[in-house]
């Protein structure tokens, strides 16, 4: 097709250190990153760089998750890059979720795409972060939505039930449901759920902390609960996920 090969040729014509990535840094609130196939990071654009607190690109080059972020959170971005590794293909709008010191969530929206070889051969991944109010008019049009966030993030540590904050925002299960899955890509629920994972991560770091008592603060049912649930997230118990944590410590 001749259009394909006019966008090849150019490519191909490009130098080496062209870094039209930098783009970006016009762009504000938004971090470009790029890793290759043994999750690196290969370059990265200023918002990216300056938010993790490094001065320069260079200084970022050739480290991995773990060698940033505190485990837990590296655990998360790690699966989603190997997802991406995987199958070849795009993952949007993921909701990443971090805890400020005082428990309170704030979530970012990412979005990761394959890169690819002159063969298709996928070798690396791309993407961009941005926190949530930022993209909150990009994202979605829907002010329902936003709403339903607030209510989830003050209450999402009771049993909090769809329908009540179906309630809340004036919509029908059905509409919340479908307005969720268009921005995020999954349920109410599962929104609600994997926010509460995460917190419990966050509360099974702290030295004084039982599971049975994490379990009560989050609005499981009862511990057997929330172990079920945490395994479905994690990978492992919330036993596991604290000794694990407290070796690392060690």
């Amino acid at each position: 097709m001749p259009n394909l090969d006019i966008r090849s040729r150019f490519l191909q014509s490009l130098a080496v250190d062209s870094q039209f990535y930098q783009l970006f840094d016009h762009l504000p609130g938004i971090s470009f990153f790029a890793k290759n196939s043994r999750f690196q990071i290969v370059c990265a654009n200023r918002h990216f760089v300056e938010s993790l607190g490094y001065k320069l690109e260079a200084e970022l080059i050739g480290k991995e998750d773990f060698d940033i972020f505190p485990q837990r959170l590296a655990e998360n971005f790690r699966r989603d890059d190997e997802e991406v590794l995987k199958t070849g293909q795009a993952r949007l709008n993921i909701v990443e979720l971090f805890f400020n010191p005082q428990g309170i969530p704030d979530w970012f929206i990412t979005n990761k795409m394959p890169l690819r070889d002159k063969r298709g051969r996928v070798i690396g991944l791309m993407g961009t972060t941005q926190s949530y109010g930022q993209a909150l008019q990009t994202v979605h049009p829907y002010l329902q939505i936003d709403r339903a966030l607030a209510h989830i993030r003050e209450n999402f540590r009771k049993r909090l039930s769809v329908e009540e904050l179906a309630a809340t925002v004036h919509l029908s299960t059905r509409q919340l449901h479908r307005k969720f899955v268009e921005t995020f890509g999954c349920s109410p629920q599962a929104f609600i759920m994997k926010l509460r994972i995460q917190a419990g991560c966050e509360a099974l770091q702290h030295e004084d902390s039982q599971i049975s008592g994490v379990s009560a603060e989050l609005g499981f049912f009862d511990q057997s609960s929330f172990t079920h649930h945490f395994h479905k997230h994690m990978g492992m118990t919330p036993l596991r996920y604290q000794r694990q944590f407290r070796l690392v410590r060690k």
